[in-house]
């Protein structure tokens, strides 16, 4: 008995997570992490201007997710122009690692908004299990979630991010 129980738990738990990530009704947990200047930035702000909001977890050992954001970084600029769409790269490395982003990034001129997650209590928020982990937010509302990168992944980013403009 005690065996099913559990076993109906962990389903109505996966599936309660799984329909998180769908994107169509999850908003954005607040949780307070820094970013590269060392400011305490409240999580639950972004998404909230009516505009697309971006959100890519990453890490400084993850080559795909160096190369989703430097496809990013290329986009990124046509992208605030047309669409309104702003970027926020959450870098999930430990404590010991957290040093070397800010160099990381400034090495590669991204301009857009990098916080660290050295505790990951916002990976483990949003459900992410694997970087790269991309996410749209919209009105406060995950309205995307993707995960892993290939080339031409941003084109369905952007077809998105028409749509939700009604850029199309």
């Amino acid at each position: 008995m005690k065996a099913l129980i559990i076993v109906v738990l962990t389903l109505v738990l996966t599936c309660g997570s799984a329909y998180a990530q769908d994107g169509q009704t999850a908003t954005l947990p607040s949780v307070k992490v820094k970013n590269v200047a060392g400011n305490l930035i409240n999580t639950a702000d972004f998404g909230n201007t009516g505009k697309p909001v971006i959100i890519s977890f990453w890490a400084t050992w993850c080559k795909p997710c160096i190369q989703e954001l430097q496809t990013y970084h290329g986009l990124y600029p046509e992208w605030q122009e047309k669409y309104g769409a702003s970027l926020v790269a959450v870098s999930i490395d430990d404590a010991r690692n957290a040093s070397k982003v800010a160099p990381f990034i400034k090495s590669r001129n991204w301009t857009y908004e990098v916080l660290l997650d050295v505790n990951q209590e916002f990976k483990r928020a949003m459900n992410v299990n694997n970087v790269p982990h991309t996410f749209v937010m919209m009105n406060g509302k995950v309205v995307f979630s993707h995960s892993a990168y290939s080339a031409g992944d941003e084109d369905e980013l952007e077809d998105l991010l028409k749509k939700l403009t009604g850029r199309e």
